[in-house]
C-alpha cells in the first residue's frame, strides 16, 4: 500500500499541476481560460480510450507490467508538456498524457480487489486515494516554488511539468521488478497467512459467481453499474473542475502571489485528506457503502454553492472551499467498494473500467464548462455553481440504488 500511494501521488501531480502551472503559462502562451479549460479536460478523452483494456489487462495479465509501462510513458510525456508553444500543441499533448495514463487508477482498483477482502476494502482504497490531497498539499507550495524559477532560460511553468515528469519514469522501471502481482507468488508473505488470504478471496469469488452471472456484457448493462458511472461522470465534473481553476480562482480573489495562492490552494486539500481516511474506515466499520458516497457528494454540492454565496469575501470563499473538500474526496471509498460488492473477475474489472473511463469525461466537461462560463459571464463562479449542481445531482443518483448490507459479499446488491 505505501508503494501504490506513492506512485498516485506522482500520477496525480503530473495530471493537475497544470491547475498550477496556468498561473503563469497562460499569461505566457496567451491563453482564453476556454482555450485553457479545453486543453486541460482534453486529457480525459485520451484517458477514456484504454480504460477497459488496461482493467482487463491488469485481471487476465499483470498488473506489474502493465502499471510500470503506464508510468514510462505518462512520466516522458508529462515532461515533453513544458515545451508547448502553442494552443494546438497543448491540447495534443494533454490528450496523449490522458492516453498513456489511462488504466492506472481502475488497474490498482482491481489490483486491490487481488489482495484484500471486501471487509477491508474501503480502508484499503481510502489510503490510496488520499494520494490525490497529498499530492496536492505537498505540489501546491512546490508548484509555488517552481514557478519562481527560470532557469536555462526556460520559465518556471515549464520546469513544473519537466520535473514533475521525471519520477514517473523511474518508478516505472522499480515497478517491475517490486510489485508482486497476487498473493500466490508472495513468496514475502508467510505460508499459513498467504493461504488464509488465498481461501478468503477464493470464498468471497465463489459467493459473487453463484449470485450474479459474471459475463462481461451482463455486467456492463447492469442497471447498478449505470447508474455509478452516470453518477461518476457528474462527480468528476466537479472534482476536476474544482482542482484544475482552485488556483486561478484564489488568485482572482486576493491578488497574491504565486506562493501564497498555491500555500492557501493546499488547505482544501487538506481537509480532504482527513475525510477520505474517515470515510473508508467507517465505511468498513458499518459494512455501508451507498450512504458513505452520497452524503459526501451532497457536502460537496453544498460546500461550492456557499462559496459562490461568499465570493466577495476571500477567507470565507476558501473556508467553503474547504467544506466542499469533505466530500469531493471523501465519497470515494465508498463508491469505489460498491461495483466489487456485486461482481468479481474479468467483469469486475470490465465494469471498474467503464465506470472510470465514461466517468472521468467528466474531468472534460468540468474544467472546459466552467471556462466557457467564465468567458461569456466574466466571472468564475458561474462554473463554480455548475460544479456543485453537479455534485447534487451525483448525490440523487447514488441514493437511486439499492442500500447495500451489512455482508455484501455474501449478500451482492441485486
Amino acid at each position: 500500500m505505501p508503494y501504490l500511494f506513492l506512485l498516485y501521488v506522482i500520477a496525480y501531480l503530473d495530471r493537475v499541476n497544470v491547475g498550477y502551472a496556468t498561473l503563469e503559462m497562460t499569461k505566457d502562451l496567451r491563453f482564453t481560460p476556454e482555450v485553457y479549460g479545453f486543453g486541460a479536460g482534453v486529457f480525459f478523452v485520451g484517458y477514456f480510450l484504454l480504460e477497459i483494456p488496461g482493467t482487463i489487462l491488469v485481471e487476465r495479465w499483470s498488473a506489474r507490467r502493465w502499471i510500470a509501462r503506464i508510468m514510462v510513458t505518462w512520466g516522458l510525456v508529462a515532461a515533453l508538456t513544458g515545451f508547448v508553444q502553442t494552443a494546438t500543441q497543448f491540447y495534443w499533448i494533454r490528450f496523449l498524457l490522458g492516453v498513456a495514463e489511462a488504466g492506472f487508477f481502475p488497474g490498482v482498483i482491481v489490483y486491490l480487489g487481488h489482495w484484500f477482502r471486501y471487509e477491508d476494502r474501503a480502508r484499503a482504497l481510502a489510503l490510496f486515494v488520499a494520494a490525490q490531497s497529498i499530492s496536492n498539499i505537498v505540489g501546491a507550495p512546490l508548484s509555488g516554488l517552481v514557478l519562481g524559477v527560470n532557469w536555462l532560460g526556460l520559465a518556471g511553468w515549464r520546469w513544473l511539468f519537466i520535473l514533475e515528469g521525471v519520477p514517473a519514469v523511474l518508478f516505472g522501471v522499480v515497478t517491475l521488478f517490486y510489485l508482486t502481482d497476487r498473493p500466490q507468488h508472495a513468496a514475502w508473505l508467510p505460508k499459513d497467512e498467504r493461504d488464509w488470504l488465498i481461501s478468503e478471496l477464493e470464498r468471497e469469488r465463489l459467493a459473487k459467481q453463484a449470485a450474479h452471472p459474471q459475463r462481461v456484457l451482463d455486467a456492463l448493462r447492469h442497471p447498478q453499474v449505470l447508474l455509478l458511472t452516470l453518477a461518476y461522470f457528474l462527480m468528476v465534473t466537479s472534482v476536476y473542475g474544482f482542482n484544475f481553476w482552485l488556483p486561478t480562482i484564489i488568485k482572482k480573489l486576493s491578488g497574491s502571489s504565486n506562493l501564497v495562492v498555491t500555500s492557501v490552494s493546499a488547505l482544501p486539500y487538506c481537509v480532504g485528506l482527513l475525510s477520505v481516511l474517515l470515510f473508508g474506515w467507517s465505511s468498513d466499520r458499518t459494512k455501508e457503502r451507498r450512504w458513505h458516497t452520497a452524503v459526501p457528494m451532497l457536502v460537496a454540492g453544498v460546500g461550492l454553492l456557499l462559496s459562490v454565496a461568499a465570493r466577495e469575501q476571500t477567507a470565507l470563499a476558501v473556508l467553503m472551499f474547504c467544506v466542499a473538500a469533505v466530500g469531493l474526496y471523501g465519497y470515494q471509498p465508498g463508491f469505489w467498494s460498491l461495483p466489487t460488492s456485486f461482481l468479481t473477475g474479468t467483469a469486475a474489472a470490465a465494469t471498474v473500467g467503464l465506470i472510470n473511463s465514461v466517468g472521468n469525461l467528466g474531468g472534460f466537461a468540468g474544467p472546459y464548462v466552467v471556462g466557457y462560463l467564465s468567458r461569456t459571464t466574466g466571472s468564475l463562479f458561474a462554473g463554480v455553481l455548475y460544479l456543485s449542481l453537479s455534485a447534487l445531482a451525483a448525490a440523487a443518483l447514488i441514493l437511486l440504488l439499492r442500500a447495500t448490507r451489512r455482508h455484501d459479499a455474501e449478500a451482492p446488491l441485486r
